[in-house]
Parts: structure tokens; sequence; C-alpha cells
């Protein structure tokens, strides 16, 4: 996953990549508005934005302990996230759900997430691992030394839709104001 800056939106580009992580076939396009009240990213199955394919909504409008809705593009829903506040103090913890599992996931390096909270260099390297309950990898969203924000998102665990985690990956970026 890419990120690519302008003055209102985020936009994000979601790919499928090679096994050296070279982005083969473009799956997904989103956008997100900045400063909106009720955080909602629509993913768009090209640059037209001919159809929306799916989606996260935030339940409530500007809650820190605020849940996410993950739709499909006929808005059925196919998962759901939360940013665990307390615990991410000190070190980013978020809580995802899907069909048939439930997992945690956790900034990597709690040296690396004290770094970023209480310093401005944009460029340290954000890692999360989403496990379940007994400790399984769900997937994991690694965010990847370069100018521009690059992400590399792997799902492990078939019961992961790659859309949960490719709506996860971007909330990291975007409710982490990258």
């Amino acid at each position: 996953m890419k990120q690519k800056l302008t003055m209102m939106v985020n936009r994000y580009e979601v790919s499928e990549s090679d096994a050296a992580g070279n982005p083969v076939r473009v799956m997904a396009l989103a956008e997100q508005k900045r400063m909106a009240f009720k955080e909602q990213v629509t993913f768009f199955s090209d640059a037209g934005k001919s159809r929306a394919v799916f989606g996260f909504k935030a339940r409530r409008k500007l809650d820190l302990n605020a849940g996410y809705d993950i739709t499909d593009e006929s808005g059925a829903q196919i998962g759901f996230f939360r940013k665990d506040f307390g615990a991410s103090l000190l070190r980013s913890t978020f809580h995802v759900e899907g069909p048939g599992y439930a997992g945690t996931g956790q900034e990597r390096n709690q040296l690396v997430g004290l770094l970023r909270r209480f310093t401005d260099l944009d460029f340290i390297p954000i890692h999360f691992d989403f496990a379940d309950a007994e400790g399984r990898p769900l997937f994991s969203v690694e965010r990847k030394m370069s100018l521009g924000d690059r992400y590399r998102v792997t799902v492990p665990d078939q019961r992961v839709d790659f859309r949960v985690a490719a709506a996860v990956a971007v909330a990291l970026d975007a409710l982490m104001a990258r």
C-alpha cells in the first residue's frame, strides 16, 4: 500500500505484490478527507471512482476509543476494528474482528513507538503485528523506509479478508496522522 499526500485528501493505492514486494496489480484506491469529524474512508475499484468496493466508517464522532465498521460494496459488515486508547499510551494497540476470528495488534517495538510519539522524525518505521487470542498471526503492517509512506501488508491467516487488512492499514496511517 502506498500513500499520496494532497492538500485536502490522503490518497491510498492498495496493490497485490510479488515475492520481492513489487506491486503487480492495483486492487483498490482510497481517499480520506482530512479533518473530518467522523472518519470515513471509501475504497474504489479504479481512479475514476466508478465503483465503491469496500470501506470503513467510525461508529461515533470524536471518540478516542471509536469503533470502525468495515463494509463490503453492498454495505454488509465484513469486519470491525478499534483503537484501545488506554493500552496505546505507550504502544499503539488496536483490536480487530471478522468472521471467525478476533485479535489484537500492537506496534512491534515499544522503543520505536515511544520515539515516534516524542520526536518529529517522519521516517521512523511503523510495524504492527495482529494476532488472535492464541498468539497465531492474523496479519502484519510494516511501514517501509522511503520518502513517501509505503506499507507492506502480509496476511498469513486465510480467515482474514484482504479488505479488512487493507482498511486497518489505511486506518493506521490516517488515524496516527502519518
